[in-house]
């Protein structure tokens, strides 16, 4: 037994091992220069700089990063607080109080995820273009917010399955109303859940990249699209690009940190009966 769990723990301390060495070779290279980061053999031990750094942030006269890094923000938390306040309504009336037929209903909101993404990208690009929408950071709302609503839906579902009835209909007796039973008796009791879910859906928004590099242009780029612009006719610019992928992960990391607890508790929710 205690081999199996010896083997066990390196196993799971390889496969960790394997997850991570790449992210920490970006991160040794984005302290290289250029001509260092692109020697082949690698160069392990030449010497570090904070030039990659220098020129995303545009210290060197590279382009401005900040306004890529709003736009991603801003697409990023505003489809997130539009999709919870859609799915959770909807996640209670297939769990809760159920509709007809709302299985069907889970597998048709699953269904819409079947689709590729480059499929209705041409269509999507038309309509944009016709109402005007083009190179306008709310289309990549409305388009974030479709696209994780399925996913945050299915979530919340399957946790508002372990809320007790009975809290819910104590709630009623007392007189209080729908929008009063989401808010302050449904939402606190799930709240790991609903964490877990924003922080998922911040994550896929966050990353999106062919959207927001087909649909926008300047005004409203963000900052995966910003990424794009390290990779020119003259080459690859690898510590650049290692750097600028190091500073926008940053935020997404930092929301992960934040919210390890309640994501843990979320994910876990109606594990353990």
């Amino acid at each position: 037994m205690r081999i199996k769990n010896l083997s066990l723990t390196l196993g799971a301390w390889l496969a960790g091992l394997i997850f991570f060495l790449p992210v920490a070779w970006m991160v040794l290279t984005s302290f290289h220069s250029e001509p260092d980061a692109a020697s082949n053999p690698p160069a392990f031990t030449a010497p570090l700089t904070l030039d990659g750094y220098r020129e995303f942030f545009g210290t060197s006269g590279g382009a401005n990063p900040w306004p890529p890094l709003i736009n991603s923000l801003t697409a990023s938390l505003a489809s997130t607080l539009f999709v919870l306040l859609l799915a959770l309504p909807a996640a209670y009336a297939l769990t809760i109080r159920p509709v007809r037929a709302w299985r069907d209903a889970l597998f048709f909101f699953l269904s819409t995820k079947m689709l590729p993404v480059v499929a209705g990208l041409l269509p999507v690009y038309l309509f944009a273009r016709e109402v005007g929408l083009l190179d306008n950071v709310w289309l990549l709302v409305i388009l974030y917010t479709s696209m994780n609503l399925p996913i945050a839906v299915w979530m919340l579902q399957s946790f508002l399955a372990e809320v007790p009835v009975s809290v819910i209909e104590a709630a009623q007796l007392d007189g209080a109303r729908l929008p009063v039973v989401l808010g302050r008796v449904v939402a606190p009791v799930v709240a790991p859940g609903i964490a877990a879910t924003a922080l998922i859906c911040f994550i896929f928004s966050w990353n999106e990249l062919l959207f927001a590099r087909v649909l926008t242009g300047v005004t409203a780029e963000t900052a995966p699209a910003f990424l794009t612009r390290f990779i020119t006719s003259q080459g690859l610019f690898l510590a650049q690009l290692s750097a600028a992928s190091i500073a926008i992960s940053l935020p997404v990391l930092a929301a992960g940190f934040a919210a390890q607890d309640k994501l843990v508790q979320g994910l876990s929710l109606g594990a353990v009966k």
